[in-house]
């Protein structure tokens, strides 16, 4: 028979077992990250990258077809399980009802001063904006697909060529830019070949039975990629989405875990050629070819997560506001809290935050989002010290505080729910400062009385702040 003190021993080993299995998953996820990460050696090119880990925040902007009847983003196209459709409409009338939305998709209120006012006005400092999702439609003025929004009811208006115009917006407010472009395209008879279906999200033919038409994929991308980099000004970073077109042998455990159909051949569309020609075109361009561990996965890119733990790796997590990239109408978005919380849990693991939103068919972002994205930039604009240009520190957590660090200056930064009264002192374990430190906190710019006692800081709050209302987060400077 058991005694107590025999079951608190088990228990205690338990507990001590899970907390080391978890550990070391943690060390693992760190260590994989770390092995598959190949860092640029262009000079150019690290100088790029070490700009946007300053710049911590970004506006990730889908915007296409799919924005008309306000659904997912060329997913429905994909005849794939996990996909739900009307069940009423076959799949090729689904497919011809999707492919004819450019010929209603006249954003007439299209105004990307707004967007990037928005962004401004949220604290972001760079973007990223589809030039062309997986469904193939171009929001530029491609000289190698019909499928474009420059061909249609608004290709008289004009900011018809609307990339180019996207790009000037956010450049006049010293953004960072950022074209995403979607690897496959859907739309190319290239990849989804008419001969045959389209049973999944990979091109649909031999690619090495056709190689001549592969080929020609392959140079349709170079083509369109080349346009981008020469015609549209200034570009910061080639965003490469669809990461399962790629060499096959970089096929690997974490891509089969994605539980996504993988092709027997090989979906190579030679990075190193693109790269070379954007290269020359666009100096110390950043790529990020998502989730192709290599030389072009410059910095990388969890989607839709935060990661468990620090990684060591120039990283961005890539999250809606909504729940969806693009508009969706009654879309639940998240509250400024939230992403308050996400971009300081984010940024104090040494990653930057892309926040996707949808602007409306018509063009304008809706007034909801700019609303958030307003609050979000009111956080900003009085603790953003703790956030820009800081860097992770190993310590990065202690409880609901998380800590950034700026040259000799510590930043300590508490998480606060909604409504949730704020203590009299912030008690913090970690990063206690061997000599006596001035402590400021951000939002006043004053001086904070505290003490340090059992090798613990115990900050205090002033009245006036406890008092206020919907505090998310309380930042302090230790120095």
């Amino acid at each position: 028979m058991l005694t107590k003190n025999s079951i608190v021993t088990i228990l205690s080993c338990a507990t001590l077992l899970v907390t080391t299995q978890k550990s070391q998953a943690q060390e693992n996820e760190i260590h994989e990250r770390s092995s598959v990460y190949v860092a640029p050696t262009d000079p150019l090119v690290k100088e790029k990258l070490d700009k946007w880990e300053d710049q911590k925040f970004g506006m990730l902007i889908h915007w296409g077809v799919y924005s008309v009847p306000g659904i997912m983003e060329s997913w429905n196209l994909c005849s794939e399980a996990w996909i739900e459709r009307d069940t009423t409409t076959t799949y090729t009338d689904y497919k011809k009802w999707y492919w004819n939305l450019n010929k209603i998709f006249n954003p007439v209120n299209f105004n990307p001063d707004q967007w990037a006012n928005a962004a401004e006005k949220a604290g972001m400092k760079y973007v990223v904006f589809t030039t062309k999702h997986h469904d193939g439609f171009n929001m530029f003025d491609t000289q190698y697909s019909d499928y474009k929004i420059t061909n249609g009811p608004f290709q008289n208006n004009p900011k018809a060529n609307v990339a180019k115009y996207v790009f000037e917006a956010f450049r006049k407010k010293d953004f960072m830019i950022g074209a995403y472009f979607s690897k496959p395209d859907w739309h190319s008879q290239y990849f989804w070949w008419d001969k045959y279906a389209t049973p999944n999200r990979n091109a649909n033919y031999d690619i090495e039975k056709y190689a001549d038409r592969w080929n020609k994929f392959k140079q349709f991308s170079y083509n369109q990629i080349s346009e981008l980099m020469h015609d549209y000004g200034s570009i910061d970073l080639l965003w490469l989405d669809g990461g399962w077109v790629r060499p096959k042998e970089t096929v690997n455990d974490e891509v089969r875990a994605w539980g996504a159909p993988i092709p027997e051949a090989s979906q190579d569309i030679n990075m190193p050629r693109i790269a070379e020609m954007a290269r020359k075109a666009q100096p110390g361009i950043i790529f990020a070819d998502r989730t192709v561990h290599g030389p072009y996965e410059n910095y990388q890119t969890p989607e839709r997560k935060v990661p468990d733990t620090k990684l060591n790796n120039p990283w961005e997590s890539c999250l809606p506001l909504g729940n969806n990239w693009g508009y969706v109408p009654n879309d639940p978005f998240k509250s400024p809290t939230t992403v308050i919380h996400t971009l300081v849990e984010v940024v104090a693991k040494g990653g930057n935050l892309l926040l996707g939103v949808g602007p409306q068919p018509d063009g304008l972002l809706p007034l909801e989002v700019v609303e958030k994205l307003e609050a979000i930039g009111a956080w900003l604009d009085k603790n953003g010290d703790a956030i820009y240009n800081t860097r992770a520190i190993d310590a990065y957590e202690d409880g609901n505080v998380y800590f950034t660090k700026n040259d000799d200056t510590i930043y300590a930064i508490a998480l606060f729910e909604d409504g949730e009264a704020l203590p009299k002192t912030i008690t913090i374990s970690k990063n206690i400062p061997e000599k006596k430190p001035t402590i400021k906190l951000l939002s006043t710019g004053k001086k904070v009385d505290y003490k340090i006692k059992n090798n613990q800081l115990i900050i205090s709050i002033p009245k006036e702040v406890r008092n206020q209302k919907n505090s998310a987060a309380l930042a302090f400077s230790i120095r």
